[in-house]
C-alpha cells in the first residue's frame, strides 16, 4: 500500500509551471499574488526598492503551541456547558488548527528577513512591524541597527479588551507595532486619508469639530476579530480588517503595491485590494495558503504560486482543492 503525497506536494502537483518575472513583482495584469513558499526565498527573488509598504506580523515567540478550536452544540443534559435559560449542551469539536510558536534564536530568524525589508522597500516606504510585550524590545533594537534610529517614526499601540484576566499581574491586552520609514525625508504619510473617529468627549469641542471627528493618535482602541463575526475565517491568528486598513490608507498610496511576508489569513491583501492598491502576499503554510485562496475566490485578477524550493514557480488554481490538513509548519 502507497502512502498519500504530502499536502503541499499534492497541490504542486495540480499547479502548472510558470516564469514569474520578479523584476515587476505585481504586474499590471494582476491586482495580487499569494505565493506559498518561505518568504525569505522570495525576498531574495526581489529587486531593490519596488514596494511601497511592508506590513509584518511575524510569530510572537509565545513559547506556546498556538490552536485555534471550530465547535459546534447541541442539547444534551449531561453536556459541558449552560446555554440560554440554563439549558445544557455538548460541544463537538468540528476542526483544529495548530501551530507551534517557539523560537530558539529569535532575532536569528528575524534579521535576515528584516534587511532583506529594508532593501525591498521604495525610499517613500513604510514598515509596520506586529509584535508583543514579549519581544518588542529585542526587535525595537534589531529594527534600529538596520533602519537607523532617525528611521524610527512610531510605536503604536493595539489595544483591545478581550480573553482571560490574568490576578497575578497586570492583564496584558495590548499588540505593538512599530513604524519605520526607509528614508525619514521621503517616507509617504496621508493622515487625511484614514478613517476619522467620534471625540470621547464631543461637548467639550466644537460642533464642527465634533461633527468631523478626530484623526487617530498612536493608540488605537480596536476589538479583536470577534470569535463568532462575520470576519472570522477560521485562522488562529487572523488580525481585524479595521487595523489593516488604517495602516495602508495612511502609509500606501493608491495603486501602489503592499507586501505581507507572514500574510497568514491574508488581511492585509484584502485592505490592500480595497484601497485600490496590488499586493504581495506571502506565508509558508498550506491552510495560509488555501484561506487566502477562499478569501479571494470571488476576486478577479488573483494569481496564486508555490515553488519548489528553487527558482522554479508553479501557478495554481484559483481554488482550493480539499485536502486534509496536518500542522503547519512555520518558519
Amino acid at each position: 500500500m502507497t502512502s498519500s503525497p504530502a499536502p503541499e506536494l499534492r497541490a504542486r502537483s495540480q499547479a502548472r509551471s510558470a516564469t514569474v518575472d520578479w523584476a515587476d513583482p505585481t504586474p499590471e495584469s494582476i491586482r495580487g499574488r499569494v505565493v506559498l513558499d518561505d518568504n525569505l526565498h522570495v525576498l531574495t527573488e526581489l529587486p531593490d526598492a519596488c514596494i511601497d509598504l511592508i506590513y509584518v506580523d511575524p510569530p510572537f515567540n509565545t513559547r506556546k503551541k498556538q490552536s485555534l478550536q471550530t465547535i459546534k452544540t447541541i442539547r444534551d443534559i449531561n453536556g459541558d456547558r449552560i446555554g440560554f435559560h440554563n439549558n445544557q449542551y455538548r460541544s463537538i469539536k468540528l476542526s483544529e488548527t495548530t501551530y507551534t510558536d517557539i523560537w530558539n534564536d529569535y532575532i536569528g530568524f528575524l534579521e535576515p528577513r528584516v534587511r532583506a525589508f529594508h532593501r525591498v522597500l521604495k525610499r517613500t516606504g513604510s514598515l509596520y512591524f506586529h509584535i508583543d510585550y514579549r519581544e518588542v524590545h529585542y526587535c525595537k533594537i534589531l529594527l534600529d541597527m538596520i533602519f537607523g534610529r532617525t528611521c524610527f517614526l512610531n510605536e503604536v499601540i493595539w489595544a483591545y479588551d478581550y480573553g482571560a484576566r490574568t490576578k497575578t499581574r497586570w492583564p496584558t491586552k495590548h499588540d505593538n507595532i512599530l513604524v519605520y520609514a526607509r528614508d525619514r525625508s521621503a517616507y509617504y504619510f496621508d493622515i487625511n486619508a484614514v478613517d476619522r473617529l467620534p471625540y470621547m468627549a464631543p461637548g467639550l469641542v466644537s460642533p464642527e469639530k465634533a461633527a468631523r471627528g478626530k484623526t487617530p493618535t498612536d493608540t488605537w482602541w480596536h476589538t479583536v476579530v470577534p470569535t463568532n463575526g462575520k470576519e472570522r475565517l477560521g485562522y488562529p491568528t487572523q488580525k481585524p480588517m479595521g487595523i489593516l486598513r488604517r495602516i495602508v490608507q495612511a502609509s500606501c498610496p493608491p495603486g501602489g503595491l503592499v507586501a505581507d511576508f507572514f500574510a497568514g489569513s491574508g488581511t492585509t491583501a484584502a485592505a490592500a485590494l480595497e484601497h485600490g492598491c496590488q499586493f504581495l502576499s506571502v506565508d509558508d503554510t498550506l491552510e495560509a495558503f488555501q484561506t487566502q485562496q477562499r478569501r479571494f475566490a470571488e476576486e478577479s485578477g488573483i494569481e496564486y504560486l508555490t515553488s519548489d524550493g528553487d527558482s522554479k514557480w508553479m501557478v495554481c488554481r484559483a481554488k482550493p482543492p480539499q485536502l486534509s490538513i496536518g500542522t503547519p509548519k512555520v518558519g
